[in-house]
C-alpha cells in the first residue's frame, strides 16, 4: 500500500502484498506463451521478468512517475528484454485491442479505478485476461486508524465480499477468485525486517531523507501486525475475462 521504491535495494523478491502467489495462480489457470502481456504498477518488475521466464511475446510495465520508472529499470535484467515507460493509467498510449493479459497486483484501488478499467478494456483483446489483486475491506465500517492507512496510500477499497461484482458489473466474466487476505501478515512482516535491515545500514542522512516514508510504513505494519488491522483489511485475486 505504501511505496517501496525508496529503500529496496535490487533484489529477486516482490515488495507487494500477495508477493509471486498471485502470478503462481496465473500461470497455473492461464495460458502465458506467445501472448502480449502489460503489468501495471510499481514494484512489478520482477512479476514482468516472469512473464518473459513462461515465454509470454512481449512484456510491457508502466508506472506513473520518473522515481518509479528509474527504480524499476535498475531492478530489470538487460537480457529480459522489457518495455517500461511512465503512463497515466488511464489514459495509455497504447491502440486499442492490444494486449492479451493485463496484471496488476494491488495498484489500481484508487479514485480513479473507474477510468482506469474502462481504458483497460480498450487495450484488452477480446476475450482477453485481465488479473488483478486490490486491498479490501473486510467490513463495511472501518476504524479511524484503519482509515487513515487508505487514505495516506490514496486507496478506495471496495467490499471484499462484493469486490467480484464490481468488475462483472463492467462486463468481465469471472474465471477464477482467490481470498489472499493470509498472505499479508508474512507481508506486513517481511516489510518491517526490510525497515529494521535499512535503518541499520543507513547514514543517519539518508534515515533523515527518508523520514515521512519511513514512519508512514512503521506505522502501516504496526497497525496490521500489532492493532487489528487484521480484522478490517483483505487482499482478493480476481482472473477475469474481457467481454466487448
Amino acid at each position: 500500500m505504501f511505496s517501496k521504491k525508496t529503500f529496496m535495494k535490487q533484489t529477486t523478491k516482490i515488495f507487494l502484498p500477495g508477493g509471486f502467489k498471485q502470478f503462481r495462480i496465473l500461470k497455473h489457470k492461464c495460458e502465458l506463451k506467445q501472448k502480449k502481456v502489460l503489468v501495471i504498477g510499481e514494484s512489478s518488475e520482477k512479476i514482468a521478468e516472469k512473464f518473459i521466464d513462461e515465454e509470454s511475446e512481449s512484456v510491457d510495465v508502466i508506472v506513473r512517475d520518473y522515481d518509479s520508472l528509474i527504480q524499476s529499470r535498475l531492478n530489470i535484467e538487460k537480457s529480459k528484454n522489457i518495455s517500461i515507460r511512465i503512463n497515466d493509467f488511464e489514459n495509455t498510449d497504447f491502440q486499442e485491442d492490444y494486449f492479451d493479459i493485463v496484471y496488476s497486483q494491488v495498484s489500481l484501488s484508487n479514485t480513479n479505478r473507474k477510468n482506469t478499467i474502462k481504458e483497460i478494456k480498450r487495450i484488452l483483446k477480446p476475450q482477453g485476461i485481465f488479473c488483478i489483486s486490490e486491498m479490501t475491506k473486510l467490513q463495511s465500517e472501518i476504524p479511524a486508524f484503519v482509515k487513515n492507512i487508505f487514505e495516506q496510500s490514496e486507496i478506495l477499497p471496495l467490499l471484499h465480499g462484493e469486490f467480484e461484482k464490481y468488475f462483472i458489473s463492467r462486463s468481465f466474466e469471472l474465471i477464477y477468485q482467490q481470498d489472499l487476505t493470509s498472505s499479508l501478515t508474512d507481508f506486513y512482516n517481511n516489510i518491517q525486517k526490510e525497515l529494521t535491515d535499512f535503518l541499520k545500514s543507513s547514514s543517519d542522512k539518508e534515515k533523515a531523507l527518508y523520514k515521512k516514508l519511513l514512519n508512514k510504513i512503521s506505522h502501516e505494519s504496526n497497525a496490521y501486525l500489532k492493532l487489528g488491522g487484521d480484522k478490517y483489511i483483505g487482499l482478493k485475486l480476481l482472473i477475469l475475462k474481457n467481454i466487448k
